[in-house]
C-alpha cells in the first residue's frame, strides 16, 4: 500500500507539472497565431488512452498511457515527433519555421516560464495555508547528531551548528550542508563554548558515500503516552516525564535508542536507572526492562518539545514570500549541480524510484504540495540546460540566429535533435538503473 501511495502522488504530480509545462508552450503558441497540432498528456506510443479533437479545431487532444511526459506538437518545428514529411513541405505563414525569432523564443521558453509561475504559486499557497515553521538551530536544546563521516572531520553529537565562514544558520536544510561543505571553517557551540570545525577538500565526495544523514537532530526524550503492562508503567512513568539521564548519563532519545539497540544484542533483562524530571521536579526510577530492552511508552512529538519558529503570511504577504522562497530554492539546486558531474554523484543520480520515495508513505498534502513545487522548479532548470532535445537546447540555436542572422539548416537541427534524444534516453536509462541497483542490493 506504501508502494502504491507513494507512485499515485508522483503520477499526479507529474502529470500537473507536465500539463503546466506543455500548457506553456501552447499558449505561447497560439499567442503567435502558430497552429498545434497535438496536446497530450504522458506520451502515447501505439495507442491512446483518450483522443478528441473539437470541432473547427486545428489541435488534437489526448492523454497517453506512459507517464514520461508530454508533448505539445507544433507544426513547422523539428521536436522529439520527428516529422521530416512536414518539414519537406513549403513553410506555411501559421509554423512556427515562418515566425520571427523572437516570437519562436518565446514559445520555446513558455513550459521554463510557467513550471517556474507554478512553482511560486503552489509555495505562496503553502505559506497561506501552513505557514513557514522550522525548527530554530540556535535553540536546540541537546544540538545534534553526526555521522561517521562528519565526526571524522571533528563533529561531535551535541555540537550546535552556528555558523559557516561566518555566515550564521538559520534552519537546518539543504542549504545548509551545501555551505558546509563548501566552507572552510565551521563554528559549532559544544559544551557552552564556540569552537571550530574545518572543513577538508572533497569533503561532500565523502558525505554523498554515506548511507545516512549527515546530521540530524537530537531530541528530547519526553513521554507522551505509557503502555499498559510494560516496565515503565511497572516503575510509574508518566506521560509528559522527561527522560534526562540513563544510569548517570545524560542523554536524548538518539542516545536511547542506540543504548536500546546495544543492551539488545545481549539478550536477557536489563535494570536501570532512569532520571526524569516531572513537573521541574528530578526524580529516579529503577526499571526493569523486557529482553529487548523496550521500555514501553511513546515518543511526544518532536515539534513539541523542540524550539520552533513560526511565521504566519496573509494573502498578500505569501506572494512575495512565495517568490522569494521559489528563487531560493533555484538557486540552491544550481549551486548543487556541480557536484552531481562528480563521480560519486554520478553515482547517486535516480530515476522514477528514487523521485517516488521524496513522497511520504502516507498521503500528506503539505508534503505533496511542497515536493511537487520542488519538482517544478527541478523541470524548468533541467529544461532550460542547453542540451539538444530539450527546450535549452532551440533557445541556444536562436540566440545563435538572433545574435548571427543566421537560421542553422533544418538538417542540423534534425541531427542535433536525435543526438539530443539518445542522451537523454541514456541519462534516463542509467539513472533508473541506479535505482534498480540500490533496491537489488
Amino acid at each position: 500500500m506504501d508502494i502504491l501511495i507513494k507512485a499515485l502522488q508522483l503520477v499526479l504530480s507529474l502529470g500537473l507539472l507536465v500539463f503546466v509545462h506543455e500548457g506553456g508552450h501552447f499558449i505561447f503558441a497560439r499567442l503567435c497565431k502558430t497552429r498545434v497540432e497535438k496536446f497530450y498528456l504522458f506520451f502515447n506510443p501505439w495507442f491512446s488512452l483518450f483522443k478528441y479533437k473539437p470541432k473547427n479545431s486545428e489541435t488534437e487532444y489526448g492523454l497517453g498511457w506512459l507517464p514520461l511526459g508530454g508533448y505539445c506538437k507544433i507544426a513547422g518545428m523539428i521536436d522529439e515527433s520527428m516529422d521530416k514529411e512536414q518539414m519537406a513541405l513549403p513553410p506555411q505563414p501559421w509554423e512556427f519555421r515562418s515566425k520571427p525569432a523572437w516570437q519562436r523564443l518565446l514559445i520555446m521558453v513558455g513550459g521554463v516560464v510557467f513550471n517556474f509561475i507554478l512553482a511560486i504559486i503552489i509555495y505562496s499557497m503553502i505559506l497561506f495555508a501552513w505557514g513557514d515553521n522550522y525548527f530554530d538551530m540556535h535553540r536546540a536544546p541537546l544540538g545534534m547528531d553526526f555521522n561517521e563521516t562528519a565526526h571524522s572531520v571533528g563533529f561531535c553529537d551535541g555540537d550546535v551548528l552556528l555558523s559557516a565562514d561566518g555566515v550564521a544558520f538559520d534552519r537546518w536544510g539543504t542549504d545548509c550542508l551545501t555551505a558546509i561543505v563548501d566552507a572552510r571553517q565551521v563554528s559549532v557551540l559544544r559544551d557552552g563554548k564556540e569552537t571550530s570545525v574545518y572543513i577538508p577538500e572533497g569533503f561532500m565526495d565523502r558525505i554523498m558515500q554515506d548511507s545516512v544523514s549527515f546530521a540530524t537532530f537530537r531530541y528530547p526524550f519526553v513521554v507522551a503516552d505509557v503502555f499498559k503492562n510494560t516496565p515503565a508503567a511497572q516503575a510509574g512513568l508518566q506521560a509528559g516525564d522527561s527522560i534526562t539521564h540513563v544510569d548517570g548519563q545524560p542523554i536524548a532519545f538518539s542516545d536511547f535508542q542506540r543504548l536500546r539497540a546495544q543492551r539488545a544484542q545481549q539478550g536477557g533483562s536489563h535494570e536501570m536507572l532512569l532520571t526524569v524530571y516531572r513537573a521541574g521536579q528530578a526524580d529516579t526510577l529503577r526499571v526493569t526492562t523486557a529482553e529487548d530492552y523496550s521500555l514501553g511508552v511513546a515518543l511526544k512529538n518532536p515539534t513539541q518539545t523542540m524550539p520552533m519558529k513560526t511565521y504566519r503570511y496573509s494573502a498578500l504577504t505569501c506572494i512575495p514570500a512565495g517568490i522569494s522562497l521559489g528563487w531560493s530554492t533555484l538557486t540552491g539546486y544550481v549551486n548543487q549541480l556541480k557536484y552531481v558531474f562528480s563521480k560519486q554523484g554520478v553515482k547517486q543520480l535516480g530515476g522514477f524510484g528514487t523521485i517516488a520515495n521524496i513522497f511520504p508513505a502516507q498521503w500528506d498534502w503539505f508534503q505533496f504540495w511542497h515536493m511537487t513545487a520542488f519538482l517544478s522548479v527541478i523541470l524548468a532548470f533541467m529544461n532550460i540546460i542547453p542540451i539538444p532535445a530539450l527546450d535549452g537546447g532551440h533557445v541556444l540555436f536562436l540566440l545563435y540566429e538572433v545574435i548571427t542572422r543566421r537560421k542553422p539548416s533544418d538538417k542540423f537541427l534534425e541531427y542535433a535533435q536525435m543526438t539530443g534524444m539518445a542522451l537523454l534516453l541514456l541519462l534516463l536509462i542509467w539513472a533508473n538503473l541506479n535505482d534498480v541497483i540500490r533496491f537489488l542490493f
